[in-house]
C-alpha cells in the first residue's frame, strides 16, 4: 500500500518473481482499458513476467464499483492461492482496500434510470446545487463529500430515491466481515514529503515523454467518449492526469498550465492516500529507499 509514486508497483513486481507471486491490482484507474500510461500501468513485458489481475476490467465509460472489485478480487486471491501462488496486493485505492478488507454495507445497487435524471438535473442547474439538495436531505453525507465530486454525490442521491434512507444511514449500519486469508500490511512511503513530490513530478514528465497526450487523444477520439454528454463526469476520465489533459486538449489551459495542475493535482492526491494510509492501524511503515533491508525482512518472517 502507500501513495502513488511510491514505488508499490515495482516492489511488488520484484516480490512476485522471487517468491512465485501474482500480483491483484488495488487501484481504481487501472480497471479501464486505455487508460496506460496516464495510469502507470504495467507495461506488456512485465504483465508477461508475473501475472496480474484487475486490469483492463471496464471500458472508461462503464462503471466500476468498489463492491464489485471487493468480490472481484477476492476470486482472484482464492484463485492465486489454489495454484499454490503467494497473491500481492499492490495499490493505493484506499476504498477498494476498505471494501476488500472490512467489507461494504448492502446499499440498493446502480439504477440506471435514476442516475439518468440525477444526471439530466446537474446538466441543467449543475453540480454545486445538487450537492445542495443532498444536503438537505443528508447533511452528514454532504459533509464529506465535495460540491465538485459529482461521482459521489450522484450515488448518494440515487441511494436515497431508491431507498429513502440517507447514504450515511446505510454506511452507519454497515456489518463488517473477516477476511479470509491472513495478511502483512505494508505502506511504502518516503520519509520526507520532497521525496515523493520529486518522484511525482519526474514520473508526470516521464509519462509525457512517452506518449500521454497521444493516450488522451485516443480516448477522446472512441465513439462513446466522443459522444457523451458529460466525459469528465466518468470516474476514468477523472482520474489524476486525465482531466488536466481533457481541459488542456480542449484549449483551456496551456502546456505548463496543464503540466502544473496535473503535477499539483496528483500531489492532491498522495496527501489523502496518506490520510486514508495513516488510519490502517496493523499495517507497517517503510521508507522504501531507506528501510528496504527492513522490507524484505518483514516478507520474511511473514511467510516463515
Amino acid at each position: 500500500m502507500g501513495p502513488t509514486a511510491s514505488g508499490k508497483s515495482a516492489l511488488a513486481l520484484e516480490w512476485a518473481r522471487r517468491f512465485d507471486g501474482e500480483i491483484v491490482s488495488v487501484d481504481s484507474a487501472l480497471v479501464y482499458r486505455g487508460l496506460d500510461i496516464g495510469a502507470a500501468k504495467p507495461t506488456r513485458e512485465e504483465q508477461a513476467q508475473v501475472r496480474h489481475h484487475l486490469l483492463d476490467v471496464r471500458e472508461p465509460w462503464q462503471p466500476y464499483s468498489a463492491a464489485e472489485f471487493a468480490g472481484d478480487a477476492e476470486a482472484a486471491l482464492r484463485r492465486i492461492a489454489a495454484r499454490g501462488k503467494l497473491p500481492i496486493l499492490a495499490g493505493g485505492t484506499g476504498l477498494y482496500f476498505s471494501a476488500l478488507f472490512d467489507g461494504l454495507s448492502p446499499m440498493p445497487e446502480a439504477d440506471a434510470g435514476v442516475r439518468a435524471e440525477i444526471a439530466a438535473e446537474a446538466e441543467r442547474c449543475g453540480w454545486p446545487a445538487m450537492h445542495v439538495v443532498l444536503a438537505r436531505i443528508d447533511a452528514g453525507a454532504a459533509a464529506k463529500i465535495k460540491p465538485t465530486d459529482p461521482q459521489r454525490i450522484q450515488r448518494a442521491l440515487e441511494v436515497f430515491r431508491i431507498s429513502g434512507k440517507p447514504i450515511s444511514q446505510w454506511q452507519r449500519e454497515s456489518h463488517g466481515r473477516k477476511f479470509p486469508f491472513r495478511m502483512l500490511k505494508l505502506v511504502l512511503a518516503p520519509r520526507e514529503r520532497s521525496v515523493l513530490h520529486e518522484r511525482i513530478e519526474r514520473r508526470f514528465d516521464a509519462m509525457l515523454e512517452t506518449g500521454f497526450l497521444d493516450e488522451v487523444h485516443r480516448l477522446r477520439d472512441m465513439p462513446e467518449l466522443r459522444n457523451h454528454p458529460a466525459p469528465l463526469d466518468l470516474p476514468a476520465i477523472r482520474a489524476v492526469g486525465y482531466r488536466q489533459a481533457w481541459a488542456f486538449l480542449d484549449g483551456k489551459t496551456t502546456a505548463g498550465e496543464f503540466r502544473d495542475k496535473a503535477i499539483f493535482a496528483t500531489r492532491q492526491l498522495a496527501k489523502r492516500q496518506l490520510t486514508w494510509l495513516r488510519g490502517e492501524l496493523a499495517a507497517r511503515w517503510f521508507d522504501p529507499q531507506a528501510e528496504r533491508s527492513g522490507l524484505d525482512e518483514a516478507l520474511r518472517r511473514f511467510l516463515g
